[in-house]
């Protein structure tokens, strides 16, 4: 076992989560799952529980905990419940690797105590650069902690980067399906239904990262992740449409020349780069066949007709706690959507006004975001009523 990476998995019941155990049961010789968590999907962390046998699970929902613990008596597994423990658990001297694949705000204080430790972090929580971009860049300055990212944007760009000087990027080219709206009539937006932005053509994900895919919110916190994993200015930044999801970022260097990384639209492939690095892993997956992609295309985004977009450029140039206010009122605002308390037109609107009425923090610290997070949540949910 001495060889073995312990692996925590942070969210493993979701899409990522899912996946990284995948991963881990091909190459059982090299990874162990030490130690999995979920928000309130019970049922399926106490299958993942019995079936990988970790030596920790924590379910996020208290109200679960007697539940998981129940279920899980037979077994010698260490059971608990709540926020304040995942964040502990992360800071266990036996862990190597944290994935963390929470959705939104929630995977922020782990992460930071993942770095106060020094684990590697394999990223697929973007809220957490995001939010804090620059708390974290610097935490990561002072921390053996390296993050290598999970999302197949970064994983490309990533990937693009290895054996390049930072010096000699011009611009990083971020890849965009373009969601499902990409070919309506902006005069049609209005008519959009949840069931509408949740079929997305290339993706399986969670409904959350589905619908930022189709307001093209997540390409914006693409944006503002890959400023601080790469170091580079927002004007350094491009976006490109690409309908087919073969090209998956790309990186311009200042000798003209274009670095991309090409691959299937499977999570799968960044998960297991990011768990294996520096090594490559050998898979049986799919590959890739060039010649049955003849017609990539690549076109400007509309960002008339996807302003969260436009906004999180915005975002970027003001700074400071503002990026930390914009992920807050999307969640809120998303997750209304979901619930059909408003339409799809109205996020961004509503998303606008709650970051408009942020109070600006220039260098905002942790206790300044945990505030700013709270009372934009606050402040975005009573403009829905």
């Amino acid at each position: 076992m001495n060889n073995i990476k312990n692996i925590a998995i942070l969210g493993s019941t979701g899409s990522i989560g899912r996946q990284t155990l995948d991963i881990i049961s091909e190459y059982p010789s090299l990874f162990y799952p030490y130690l999995i968590t979920a928000n309130s999907s019970i049922d399926l962390l106490i299958s993942q529980a019995i079936k990988y046998k970790p030596k920790h699970v924590i379910i996020a929902n208290e109200s679960y905990y007697q539940q998981l613990k129940d279920a899980l008596h037979e077994y010698p597994i260490k059971v608990e419940a709540g926020a304040k423990a995942i964040a502990e658990a992360v800071k266990d001297s036996q862990l190597d690797t944290i994935v963390t694949a929470m959705v939104g705000y929630s995977g922020l204080e782990p992460t930071i105590n993942a770095i106060k430790e020094g684990k590697t972090i394999a990223l697929a929580n973007k809220e957490t650069l995001v939010v804090a971009g620059e708390l974290i860049t610097n935490m990561l300055k002072r921390s053996k902690s390296k993050i290598y990212p999970v999302d197949s944007e970064h994983s490309a760009i990533f990937q693009s980067l290895v054996g390049e000087s930072h010096d000699s990027i011009s611009k990083i080219i971020l890849t965009a399906s373009g969601g499902p709206f990409r070919t309506w009539n902006i005069n049609d937006m209005a008519k959009i239904t949840k069931a509408d932005a949740l079929n997305h053509p290339n993706w399986k994900m969670g409904a959350k990262i589905t619908i930022d895919s189709a307001t093209m919110m997540n390409k914006g916190f693409e944006v503002i992740e890959a400023k601080w994993l790469f170091d580079v200015d927002a004007k350094d930044i491009e976006v490109v449409v690409h309908p087919q999801s073969i090209v998956h970022s790309m990186v311009q260097f200042v000798d003209g020349s274009i670095k991309a990384q090409w691959g299937l639209p499977d999570m799968h492939l960044p998960i297991r780069y990011a768990l294996g690095f520096p090594t490559r892993l050998a898979s049986n997956c799919a590959k890739l066949k060039v010649s049955d992609y003849s017609n990539l295309t690549f076109e400007s985004p509309d960002f008339n007709k996807f302003p969260m977009l436009s906004m999180a450029f915005d975002v970027i140039a003001k700074g400071g706690n503002i990026p930390c206010a914009l992920n807050a009122a999307n969640e809120i605002a998303v997750a209304a959507f979901l619930d059909e308390r408003i339409s799809y037109i109205q996020i961004p609107q509503i998303v606008e006004n709650a970051v408009n009425h942020t109070d600006y923090i220039s260098n905002p610290q942790y206790d300044d975001l945990v505030i700013t997070n709270k009372l934009t949540r606050q402040y975005t949910s009573s403009l829905l009523k």
